[in-house]
């Protein structure tokens, strides 16, 4: 077309491809193959390094009840604290503000020694008195004696007058003179029994006086302060500001662990049995010890009896209340006695699961895992024994998986 007349005839629409749908094909096929690439990645990943970390135990058998995990020769295992056999809340005997406190935590006192005191100016008051009424009633008795002598002379010279000559003395008035005489003694008589009760009293003002100062009941160590000087104590809590005690103390030669141990397993504890102590504060160290008492009494409702453990390795880091495990050891008793006993398996408590009302362990066998059944007794110190269902030797999951498949593939850490 000529004359700036344009040529519409050769314009055309391309309506078999529109541009827009071939950039968004183009798109979504180069989206979809890096989709591909890096799934096929993953799965590699997966397949060549996707085992789940887990720790694991070995289920160590031994006749006579060694366990994995809670140290060879070891029958029981069982977790308690750390207590003072001899130990005290030392309080007053008499309500009163506290005026003086000598010792901090941490002292060390013998015993009889000094700890604090009372405000006692009305005590030496009352001592004060009674030593007033002590020399009141002594100097009584010395006038009650005085006229009790005059009056015995007095009578015993009517007497040898009258004796000598009856019309010179009337009997009666040696009669009345007698009387005299022993009514005087009998004055004199009351006078030291006052003497005995005045000296009664300044014992009882005396013995009120020592009450305000406390002293330490026994030698130890204190570890707690339960007042400030200025603070009313008296013998029992009566509420408010007033304190029941002022320090607490022990005797830390007297350390020993108490735990308590399943009654399942009451019957392998003895008298003078040998046990390892270990502290949670110190992990990594072990104290002798050896079994001081079984209370001959259970707990009905944890079903536990308490057991009292000596400290044979006395160690300044041994601090009361810690927390503790112990393990009672196997005497030479215990391993002839268990020469034909059966095998026992003990496995930390961890490594047993419930599900579906049973007991279970999960095997570790060629990195995946296997569901095992098992009967397993109560729990006593994180351990728990394996009755039946394994054989010794099997590699157990005791951490890592909240929630085990069989099959599921694990990578183990040093059991």
């Amino acid at each position: 077309m000529t004359n700036g007349t344009h040529d519409l005839s050769k314009l055309h629409i391309d309506r078999d491809t529109p541009p827009a749908v071939r950039r968004a094909f183009t798109r979504n096929l180069l989206l979809a193959g890096v989709a591909v690439v890096v799934l096929a990645g993953i799965v590699l990943f997966a397949r060549r390094g996707g085992a789940v970390p887990v720790q694991v135990v070995v289920a160590t058998a031994t006749a006579g009840g060694g366990s994995a995990g809670g140290g060879a020769g070891a029958s029981v295992t069982a977790n308690g604290y750390v207590v003072a056999r001899t130990r005290a809340s030392v309080s007053s005997k008499v309500a009163g503000r506290l005026a003086f406190l000598g010792v901090s935590e941490g002292s060390f006192v013998h015993q009889g020694e000094i700890i604090a005191r009372l405000e006692n100016a009305d005590y030496q008051a009352a001592i004060a008195q009674a030593q007033a009424a002590v020399a009141s009633a002594r100097a009584d008795s010395i006038e009650m004696s005085a006229d009790r002598d005059q009056l015995e002379r007095e009578a015993q010279r009517l007497r040898t007058i009258h004796t000598q000559n009856a019309q010179l003395v009337a009997q009666q008035d040696v009669d009345q003179a007698e009387s005299r005489a022993a009514q005087a003694a009998a004055r004199a008589q009351a006078a030291l029994a006052r003497i005995d009760g005045a000296i009664a009293g300044l014992r009882f003002a005396a013995a009120n006086f020592d009450n305000t100062v406390i002293r330490a009941p026994f030698t130890g160590t204190v570890l707690r302060k339960e007042a400030e000087v200025g603070e009313v104590v008296a013998p029992s809590v009566g509420g408010g500001l007033t304190r029941g005690a002022v320090v607490t103390m022990a005797d830390l030669r007297t350390l020993e662990v108490e735990v308590d141990v399943n009654e399942a397993y009451i019957a392998r504890i003895q008298h003078n049995q040998p046990a390892r102590i270990t502290l949670d504060a110190y992990p990594d160290t072990a104290f002798r010890g050896s079994v001081r008492q079984v209370v001959p009494t259970a707990d009905r409702q944890r079903a536990t009896v308490q057991v009292k453990v000596s400290i044979t390795d006395h160690d300044p880091r041994i601090l009361p209340e810690m927390g503790a495990r112990v393990d009672f050891l196997e005497t030479d008793t215990t391993h002839r006695a268990a020469a034909n006993a059966p095998l026992r398996i003990r496995v930390p408590a961890a490594a047993v699961r419930e599900d579906n009302g049973e007991s279970v362990v999960w095997l570790v066998r060629q990195g995946r895992l296997e569901r095992r059944a098992v009967q397993a007794g109560p729990v006593s110190g994180g351990f728990r024994e394996i009755r039946s269902g394994l054989a010794g030797g099997e590699l157990l999951l005791s951490g890592g998986v909240e929630t085990p498949r069989p099959g599921m593939r694990v990578k183990t850490t040093a059991p």
